[in-house]
């Protein structure tokens, strides 16, 4: 019984796959790699890479089969190999990865950070550049990556982490330049990025990153090592970011510079004709997304004034992002008389000089001159008269001006005319009587199951749920009710019918604040905030009510509902 067991027991672990992991070392340098061997002697098995990508970028990839002969048995065994660059420096792990039925065992790596290189002696060094060291909440910060070097490169990788609480993008397309530096020729390549604090307190900014490979054997001889790589980083930095101040103007607007102007103004101005103003603003140290709306002049009575949707241009100035706004405001004067259009006013804060200021335009004063409408036609008191005179050849009357026949007076032709119309509306009132309401009619395939909400039986939408909040996120306000009209059944009705149809009061009101960012100057971050809450679970539609019972006797006695 006990020789049996151990036999058994002896064929369960020739049957059992042996795999294994192992480096070909286990500390290396910023920007060198390193080799992840795998061996496995499970038939058809191949390890699955995918939780490497978290700290590693993932290079060339070798696989290949061993066979052996053990005492009189033979093994055959599959080696796999892949090149690991570490994504940062540090003590990391080489997670356990699965291989077939088995996983092998997870690993240490120690990645000894580069040095800090300058100019000089160095083959390649980073700098970065940050334009402004004490920024505020929210406030732009450009940031500007440069990285020399002094031979050519086969490959490489720039890199900029981003810090914790704030948001780093990259901006424009890289620069490239050549500049003498300690009496050597270096490459230079420009990078810029945003940097937007989130919050105030120290904000650590790591120094950017290089890892690449030169190309040349006068390369690796500088480098004193045979691979070729090259890596390189640039010095930490701390930001002290400011918080809002008490005494900023809402909405908080950190900038370095803002400047309004016209662009078109009208010289006069007449009733009912329209006259167009534009306005145009210059902001440097703001993006679109963190400019207001340019508000709509109120006119009161005198005058209805028609915003266009902005224009944007977004430029950048060195790292600090440069935005200029173009407005057109289509204004219809009402009355004859004075008109003053008073100038927008802007809040904002000058980071430069930590003080609040204000953007302000000039108030237009107009003449309006009375408006040269058509007035009715009245006859000239020596125009001929109308007279009535006796056809010859009918026995009728006629309407004769000047001599000129016009129209006979017999009333047969016109009865006639009113019976043939009253038929044929009889006839239409009656097709429509005989057919069924939409929930009596059988349904066929494919159609529509909103038939019944009294929208779906008008056709389809011409925008989703996902196009609407598409157009809150990144859209300007005509965008927004674009694509609200176009979530309606029928679509393009407008934002009265459109409320007409919610049996939502906040999805009405919020309709509302979006007229009033459109066209009476309320705001539009408001408008937003309140459609994005309102409308998070799509439009709440009202139940269409039955059509009531005719009074009126069915036109065919006998043809009913069968």
């Amino acid at each position: 019984m006990n020789m049996g067991l151990w036999v058994l027991l002896a064929c369960a672990a020739s049957v059992q796959a042996q795999t294994r992991a192992w480096l070909d070392r286990d500390r290396i340098g910023e920007g060198d790699v390193v080799t992840l061997n795998i061996e496995t002697d499970q038939p058809g098995a191949a390890p699955d890479y995918a939780p490497l990508q978290a700290d590693f970028a993932l290079g060339g990839r070798t696989s290949g089969r061993q066979t052996r002969l053990v005492n009189g048995s033979v093994s055959t065994t599959a080696l796999f190999g892949v090149v690991l660059t570490p994504r940062r420096s540090g003590a990391l792990q080489v997670p356990a990865l699965r291989v077939g039925a088995a996983r092998t065992a997870p690993l240490q790596l120690r990645v000894d950070p580069a040095p800090v290189a300058s100019a000089g002696d160095a083959v390649a060094f980073v700098e970065t550049e940050v334009d402004d060291p004490q920024p505020y909440v929210q406030q732009s910060v450009g940031v500007v990556v440069r990285l020399f070097f002094a031979t050519q490169l086969a490959s490489g990788e720039l890199d900029l982490a981003t810090p914790a609480s704030a948001s780093l993008q990259r901006v424009g397309e890289d620069r490239t330049s050549s500049r003498d530096v300690g009496g050597r020729r270096y490459n230079v390549v420009e990078r810029r990025f945003l940097l937007i604090p989130e919050r105030s307190g120290p904000l650590r900014l790591q120094g950017a990153r290089f890892s690449g490979r030169g190309a040349g054997g006068l390369f690796d001889d500088l480098l004193g090592r045979g691979t070729g790589a090259l890596s390189a980083r640039a010095a930490d930095q701390t930001l002290q970011v400011r918080a809002v101040p008490d005494a900023a103007p809402q909405p908080w607007l950190p900038l370095k510079d803002l400047r309004l102007r016209y662009t078109a103004a009208p010289q006069s101005a007449q009733v009912g004709q329209a006259f167009t103003l534009q306005v145009e603003a210059t902001a440097v140290g703001a993006t679109r997304a963190q400019f207001p709306e340019l508000p709509v002049p109120a006119l009161g009575d005198a005058a209805q004034v028609f915003a266009e949707p902005p224009q944007y241009d977004e430029t950048f100035d060195g790292g600090s992002p440069r935005l200029k706004l173009t407005r057109r405001y289509s204004i219809v004067p009402q009355v004859p008389g004075p008109l003053q259009v008073p100038g927008l006013r802007l809040g904002w804060w000058d980071v430069g000089a930590a003080e609040a200021r204000t953007a302000a335009l000039p108030n237009l004063g107009l003449e309006v001159a009375p408006g040269t409408g058509a007035a009715a036609a009245v006859p000239a008191p020596d125009a001929p008269a109308a007279t009535v005179a006796p056809s010859a050849a009918t026995g009728e009357r006629a309407i004769a001006v000047a001599g000129a026949r016009l129209l006979p007076t017999s009333p047969w032709p016109l009865l006639a005319a009113g019976f043939a119309l009253l038929w044929l509306l009889t006839l239409v009132w009656a097709l429509t009587r005989r057919r069924p309401p939409p929930s009596q009619r059988p349904r066929r395939p494919g159609d529509s199951e909103q038939g019944d909400s009294g929208q779906g039986d008008a056709g389809a939408g011409t925008h989703s749920l996902a196009d609407f909040r598409r157009a809150l996120d990144t859209g300007d306000l005509d965008d927004v009710e674009q694509a609200l009209r176009g979530l309606a059944r029928p679509p393009g009705v407008d934002l009265d019918a459109l409320a007409a149809r919610l049996d939502s009061a906040a999805q009405r009101e919020a309709l509302e604040a979006l007229r009033r960012a459109r066209w009476a100057g309320g705001s539009g971050s408001a408008a937003r905030t309140a459609l994005r809450a309102a409308f998070a679970n799509g439009p709440a539609w009202r139940a269409r009510a039955d059509a009531p019972p005719s009074p009126l006797p069915p036109l065919y006695p006998g043809q009913g509902s069968g």
